[in-house]
């Protein structure tokens, strides 16, 4: 997964704020259009979007009201638009900051790494019974030590992050497994189950991991 997905016409800005960042030891993708975004997000995933409002495209608006319908992943809103109405606007539709145009560059690298922290350091995930360590890899059901493997590991610490929304099948196989991966998406089902049975879930009447007809799964 891609720690940060910039999405930003002006190339030469793009390209500034991807070296800035590449230096701060972020892995970054830079796109300059709504639909590759879209695109990329959907195959990669990724930790933070840096999203520009004045696409040649998708505004970013649509952009930031799609992302929503289906993951809680930090959206910074870095535009030339400084009108309230636009940043009421952005924070309505779930951005998690809105940043003016022109900005100073330390000023929005310092805003990123606050997010990071806020969001990615802790060190224990927990919901509904279910517990994980992130820095040990290790994994506490209803109480009881769960052996949980790689990928079933990441798929289900996926799930609770992104707890209470749907989260598309491909998204979930391209993040935990990546798109160049041998497998194939039957994959997913087949962990999907075995998480299901160590969570004590009854596939035909689960709990906690849902399947969601027509999308893929959530973990409620």
């Amino acid at each position: 997964m891609t720690d940060i997905l910039i999405v930003e016409d002006n190339t030469e800005l793009a390209e500034l704020l991807t070296d800035f960042l590449r230096a701060e030891g972020y892995t970054v993708s830079a796109v300059g259009s709504g639909e590759k975004a879209l695109q990329l997000f959907d195959r990669y995933g990724a930790r933070l979007v840096v999203l520009d409002i004045n696409l040649p495209d998708i505004n970013g608006f649509a952009i930031c009201s799609k992302l929503r319908e289906n993951t809680d992943t930090p959206i910074l809103i870095v535009s030339a638009r400084t009108g309230k109405e636009d940043k009421l606007g952005g924070l309505n539709l779930g951005a998690d900051d809105y940043i003016e145009k022109p900005y100073d560059i330390d000023i929005l690298i310092a805003k990123i790494k606050g997010i990071f922290k806020r969001r990615y350091s802790r060190d224990i995930l927990s919901a509904d019974g279910v517990e994980l360590n992130l820095v040990d890899k290790t994994a506490v059901i209803d109480g009881k030590p769960a052996d949980l493997p790689a990928k079933e590991f990441d798929l289900l610490a996926l799930l609770i992050e992104n707890k209470g929304k749907a989260l598309k099948k491909d998204y979930l196989f391209n993040t935990v497994w990546g798109s160049d991966s041998d497998s194939e998406l039957q994959t997913l089902h087949v962990h999907i189950n075995r998480l299901r049975q160590k969570l004590g879930d009854d596939p035909k009447n689960a709990k906690r991991l849902l399947t969601v007809w027509g999308v893929g799964y959530k973990f409620v």
